[in-house]
C-alpha cells in the first residue's frame, strides 16, 4: 500500500517521503515541515494513533489524514481523538484519497489550539489537560472530548444528539443514554469534588455548562 500511495501521489505532482514504522514517522513529522501527512493506523509500533498523539503533544500541527480499518467506527473515533484532521477507511479509491489530500494541503498548518476557560475551569486541547481553580483534573479521552464540547458552548443547552454527533461519531447507534452516563462521570470529577454544579440538566433539551 505504501508503494502504491507513493506512486499515486508522485504522479499527482507531490514530493513524497515514505517511512515504514511509527518511530520513523514521529521523527519525520517533527523534523520536516510537511504540507500534509497520510498516516496508516496499523503501522508497526508505535501505531498511527500513538504517532498522532506524540506529534500533537510536540506541537506539530501538520494536517493528518488517518487511514483506518474498514467499517471500524472505533478506529475513526480514536484517530480523531488522537488529533487527526480527517480519516479514510480501507479499502478506498485513490481518487478519493487524492481529493482529501488536496483539501488538507489547502489548509495552513493549524496554530496551537487555544485553551478554553469557563469560570475557574480551564481545558487545554493541545496538552490534553484540565484544571479547576489550578487543581489538575484527570479525565478519560471521552470525558475530555465531552467537556471540550460543553466548554465550546458555555451557557448553551446542547442536545444529546448534538453531543453524540460531536463527541462520539455520526454513525454511533448505541443510544443517547451514553451521554447521561458520561455526564455523571464528568460531574463526579469536575464539579462535586469542588462543591460546584456547573454542568446542568436542561429538562427536555440536554445539558448546559454554566459559566
Amino acid at each position: 500500500m505504501s508503494s502504491m500511495l507513493t506512486r499515486g501521489l508522485r504522479r499527482a505532482g507531490y514530493a513524497v517521503d515514505a517511512v515504514a514504522n511509527g518511530t520513523d514517522a514521529v521523527w519525520s513529522m517533527t523534523e520536516v515541515p510537511y504540507d500534509a501527512v497520510v498516516l496508516d493506523a496499523m503501522i508497526p509500533a508505535p501505531d498511527g494513533f500513538e504517532v498522532c498523539r506524540r506529534v500533537r503533544a510536540a506541537e506539530v500541527w501538520t494536517p493528518v489524514l488517518m487511514l483506518t480499518a474498514r467499517d471500524a467506527t472505533a478506529d475513526k473515533v480514536r484517530g480523531l481523538d488522537a488529533g487527526a484532521d480527517d480519516y479514510l477507511t480501507k479499502p478506498f479509491a485513490l481518487d478519493e484519497l487524492l481529493a482529501r489530500v488536496r483539501a488538507l494541503v489547502r489548509r495552513r498548518p493549524a496554530e496551537r489550539p487555544a485553551a478554553l476557560t469557563v469560570g475557574d475551569l480551564t481545558l487545554d486541547p493541545a496538552a490534553r489537560t484540565v484544571h479547576r481553580g489550578g487543581t489538575p483534573v484527570v479525565l478519560s479521552a471521552k470525558e475530555f472530548a465531552l467537556l471540550h464540547e460543553l466548554m465550546r458552548h458555555p451557557g448553551e443547552a446542547l442536545s444529546r444528539t448534538h453531543l453524540i454527533e460531536h463527541v462520539w461519531d455520526f454513525a454511533y447507534d448505541g443510544g443517547s443514554n451514553v451521554v447521561d452516563v458520561y455526564v455523571r462521570h464528568l460531574r463526579e470529577k469536575v464539579d462535586r469534588p469542588f462543591g460546584r454544579e456547573s454542568i446542568r440538566t436542561v429538562r427536555g433539551a440536554g445539558y448546559r455548562l454554566d459559566p
